[in-house]
């Protein structure tokens, strides 16, 4: 790396230098991802245009037929005589080579700056860059070029921002927000994408976390029957204005769940696929591919994000039993060595607020009909029993799930152990439950989409953990303040 004197002006949005007609863009802009006190992971896509466009030709709405085999498709997805490329919303990748240049919010003067690095085709035109040596609870800017693989001035630029984690003996305020089930045909607004987005924005999160259904690979239009039907599929939802100028300014956590792996409820030897070409295992690697990327090996991790809260993001698909196993000792979603982190972590452990952030529910209550994957059902009613147990008898200890298409906050009766779930990302994305289903362990039940935000603070010196509730407008609708007896005011 070499350091520079840079001079810019400070947006979210891609600005291109040169129109020459093959120069690469960056029209899936940044995502800042992982974050530490000292690192970071910038992502980015060379594409072959700025933005995505509706004009193209129509997906057909396609679902597999089953014919007592493997399951079908009546006809192309594509239309015959085209490709990939003429269909709607499709954002092509582009050769050539991308950097990066960082530096603290408070000395704009002097920036840090990566080599120039080659994307690929086989990573879809995406390249990641760790970052390391950073300061602990520091804004930081950042400016992503891209340039021709012929070397030619940089063609195409995004300006955006990142925060690091404060240092774990210091007690900032701390605010992350989370989301569950986002679908680009459920999007409510058309041209730009999912309204939580800005208004989240307006929050000025440190982070963010996705907790999976990012995207639905076994939806129509297309279904995601090729790894590229299925890389189709990032390229157009993040190519959408609302999020992609999002990800230009917040650091998140991606974690991944059935739809954006392969199918619904799905587990890694589950041999009834209906995603025809696509794997299980070319999903995982496309999730990889695609977001700024936890460690392959591990991916579950913990994060300090100073002395009163901490992290933790499991991994819930790869290590997992059948779910049509029986119920039982050796019955996992975990997996033992996962199983084994994660009480070791916890034990050691002395932040005030301990918030465990899972993919899917673990107290629930989940709908008594057509659900059987997660640690609230009865499929794996041992291991959830014994993972409610020990977070429950761990001094302020919370979940936060995703996955189900309404807002709760409920209580286990058993163990006490609360959960709050964010709810999908609009409100045509809501449904699967009624109000009238409520049961006594509910606190707060609403069958809307929108999102969860979370802040840790300090009130007279007191440490506190405010869940918030929002509609997709932003608007309030529940509010719990903890307090370390986990008492809520």
């Amino acid at each position: 790396m070499r350091n520079l004197s840079l001079v810019v002006v400070l947006t979210t949005v891609i600005v291109p230098f040169v129109a020459h007609p093959n120069s690469p863009y960056l029209g899936n802009g940044i995502k800042s991802g992982e974050a530490t006190q000292s690192t970071i992971i910038i992502w980015t896509r060379l594409t072959t245009m700025a933005d995505i466009s509706g004009d193209g030709i129509p997906w057909p709405l396609e679902t597999p037929k089953h014919d007592g085999g493997d399951y079908t498709f009546g006809g192309p997805q594509i239309a015959e005589g085209h490709t990939l490329n003429d269909m709607a919303y499709a954002l092509p990748g582009a050769p050539g080579e991308v950097r990066v240049s960082y530096w603290p919010e408070e000395t704009s003067n002097f920036s840090t700056t990566t080599n120039w690095s080659a994307v690929s085709p086989k990573a879809d035109f995406t390249q990641q860059f760790h970052l390391t040596g950073l300061q602990p609870n520091e804004r930081y800017r950042c400016v992503v070029e891209a340039r021709s693989p012929k070397g030619n001035a940089p063609s195409s630029r995004v300006q955006g921002t990142f925060r690091t984690a404060p240092a774990i003996d210091s007690a900032p305020s701390v605010t992350f927000v989370v989301v569950t089930g986002q679908a680009f045909w459920r999007r409510d607004d058309d041209k730009n994408g999912h309204k939580i987005y800005p208004v989240m924005a307006k929050l000025d999160p440190n982070f963010f976390v996705h907790t999976g259904d990012i995207l639905y690979y076994d939806k129509a239009e297309p279904w995601a029957i090729t790894r590229a039907l299925a890389r189709h599929k990032w390229h157009r939802i993040y190519a959408l204005p609302f999020q992609r100028d999002f990800h230009n300014r917040v650091a998140s956590y991606f974690l991944r769940d059935d739809h954006d792996t392969w199918q619904n409820d799905c587990w890694p030897t589950m041999s009834n696929n209906k995603m025809g070409e696509l794997t299980y295992a070319e999903g995982v690697d496309i999730f990889f591919e695609q977001v700024p990327a936890p460690d392959r090996e591990k991916p579950y991790r913990t994060i300090r994000w100073g002395k009163d809260l901490q992290i933790w993001l499991p991994e819930g698909r790869d290590y997992r039993s059948a779910n049509t196993d029986p119920d039982g000792p050796g019955k996992t979603i975990w997996g033992a060595e996962q199983m084994a982190w994660f009480k070791k972590t916890v034990a050691e452990s002395d932040a005030t607020f301990r918030v465990f952030i899972s993919p899917t529910p673990v107290v629930g209550p989940d709908r008594k009909e057509g659900k059987n994957d997660n640690h609230s059902n009865a499929a794996f009613a041992h291991e959830g029993n014994a993972l409610r147990t020990f977070m429950a008898a761990k001094k302020n200890m919370i979940v936060i799930c995703g996955d189900r298409h309404w807002q709760y906050a409920s209580i286990d009766p058993r163990t006490g152990l609360r959960e709050y779930c964010s709810g999908p990302t609009s409100d045509a994305h809501a449904g699967g439950f009624r109000q009238d289903l409520r049961e006594p362990m509910h606190q707060y039940l609403n069958i809307i989409g929108g999102f969860l935000s979370c802040t840790s603070e300090r009130r007279d010196g007191n440490p506190v953990l405010i869940l918030r509730h929002h509609n997709v407008a932003g608007e309030v609708v529940n509010e719990d303040v903890l307090t370390q007896g986990m008492v809520a005011q």
